[in-house]
């Protein structure tokens, strides 16, 4: 008497990417360890674990729903397909696989007691897990892969400079060359050198107005030194003491005033 029974598990994996790796004929054969002949076509026969299961596609639904027919070498031949239904829905965790067995003969009930746990379930989570961890490395490398595109761009750049200038008045020794101008970023252009000019420049010029106006803001103190070039000989000489001769002829003047009188 077929009998049904249902099973459920979670894959860390997408529905749609649970859909694709069970209909793909690699990625069944990698997921369970055995090889495995699948279709994305309704109506396509197929096989897996080495041909110990086969059947065809019945209902397809991309990333919910599988339906196949299924039959192993153990069946006999009274006995009919017994129907493969999976149904995918996603959650936090991943995938909830929910698998529903049916017309399975009486005396299989092997799948049901730990068959399906061991050949797909435990596989499908090893499987997905490593192909999580085999992005996760590619996309660490891809970065790190970028990253040193952009230093080794940032190293080879380099700075554009002016063209080096030359003199429109030719000397003895020909026309004055410019010096080549630094490929550093540090050092500084010529225009950047002229600001700084005119404004130490500029500086200065404020510096010397402003001592001028503090110079003549102050008053001129009266030099009491002496000059270098005076000497004893420069003062006013003394009043010479009056002589007899200059006495008597004082007093003619006077006799004199009084005898015109």
């Amino acid at each position: 008497m077929p009998y049904t029974y249902t099973l459920t598990s979670v894959v860390p994996a997408t529905p749609q990417q649970v859909y694709e790796a069970w209909l793909d004929s690699v990625a069944h054969s990698e997921m369970t360890g055995g090889e495995a002949e699948m279709s994305g076509e309704i109506g396509a026969e197929v096989s897996a674990w080495d041909g110990y299961i086969t059947g065809s596609n019945l209902e397809l639904v991309p990333g919910e729903r599988i339906v196949q027919s299924w039959r192993t070498s153990e069946f006999d031949d009274e006995h009919q397909d017994s129907i493969v239904t999976l149904m995918l829905e996603p959650v936090e965790e991943g995938t909830l696989l929910t698998l529903v067995h049916s017309n399975v003969p009486d005396e299989h009930r092997s799948y049901e007691e730990g068959g399906w746990e061991s050949r797909y379930f435990e596989p499908m989570k090893v499987y997905f897990a490593r192909l999580e961890q085999e992005e996760a490395g590619e996309a660490e490398e891809a970065e790190g892969a970028d990253e040193s595109d952009e230093s080794e761009a940032i190293g080879e750049t380099e700075v554009e400079s002016p063209a080096p200038l030359q003199s429109k008045f030719p000397t003895e020794r020909g026309p004055l060359k410019a010096r080549a101008p630094a490929s550093r970023v540090g050092n500084s252009s010529p225009k950047s050198k002229n600001k700084k000019r005119g404004a130490a420049k500029a500086k200065r010029k404020a510096s010397k107005a402003t001592r001028n106006k503090t110079t003549r803001a102050l008053p001129k103190k009266k030099s009491k030194a002496k000059s270098r070039y005076q000497t004893k000989s420069s003062k006013k000489p003394k009043s010479r003491p009056k002589t007899k001769s200059r006495t008597k002829s004082k007093a003619k003047s006077k006799a004199r005033g009084r005898s015109r009188r």
